[in-house]
């Protein structure tokens, strides 16, 4: 199967659950999520607004906030191409949509962390396999965040539907693999 089939296929397959399906389904991987930040003992997590059928994340977001969790959530880097930038979301942050219609924090300098100072980042993903091999929409935005790891640190954690599971992906050289995935069903060890 090439890259573009297993893309189409699983985002298909991912937005075929009911509104209630995929609220539930949700609930059920926020809270597996949510035990594995507490256990890795996370402070500084940065996580994604779901869009295109993926597992819901507000609900976890807000779940760490009452924690005392600090979230961060991507931005498209607006001079670096290719590029993400990490921003302190809380509940005041403006949010604006980029040219691919995902929302992101407005821009804000004061906002901005630095990748080895995120303990977790919570990958969204479109595909994965046993071995950790993440697929996403193309761009190769969150490849180029995780090349930044060092040690494990930020600890990478993809957040699926099992449904996204294949048994094999096609892997480039510039895919780098998570060591953890969490769906509604499972926590996934890769490595």
């Amino acid at each position: 199967m090439n890259r573009d089939f297993i893309r189409r296929h699983i985002r298909q397959e991912r937005k075929s659950y009911t509104q209630a399906e995929q609220h539930q389904l949700s609930l059920i991987a926020c809270r597996h999520m949510l035990a594995e930040i507490q256990q890795k003992n996370a402070q500084t997590v940065a996580l994604y607004i779901s869009h295109d059928g993926e597992l819901a994340t507000q609900k976890l977001i807000e779940a760490l906030w009452h924690i005392g969790v600090k979230t961060y959530l991507p931005r498209i880097h607006p001079f670096s191409k290719g590029n993400l930038l990490f921003l302190h979301y809380h509940a005041e942050s403006k949010m604006v949509f980029n040219q691919y219609g995902i929302a992101e924090p407005a821009l804000s300098v004061q906002d901005i962390i630095p990748v080895n100072k995120l303990d977790m980042i919570v990958t969204p993903l479109v595909a994965f396999d046993d071995k950790g091999n993440r697929m996403g929409m193309g761009g190769g935005y969150y490849d180029r965040t995780l090349c930044q790891v060092i040690d494990g640190k930020p600890l990478a954690v993809g957040f699926a539907h099992d449904c996204q599971q294949v048994s094999q992906l096609p892997v480039e050289y510039w895919d780098v693999p998570l060591p953890i995935i969490i769906t509604p069903t499972r926590r996934i060890s890769c490595i």
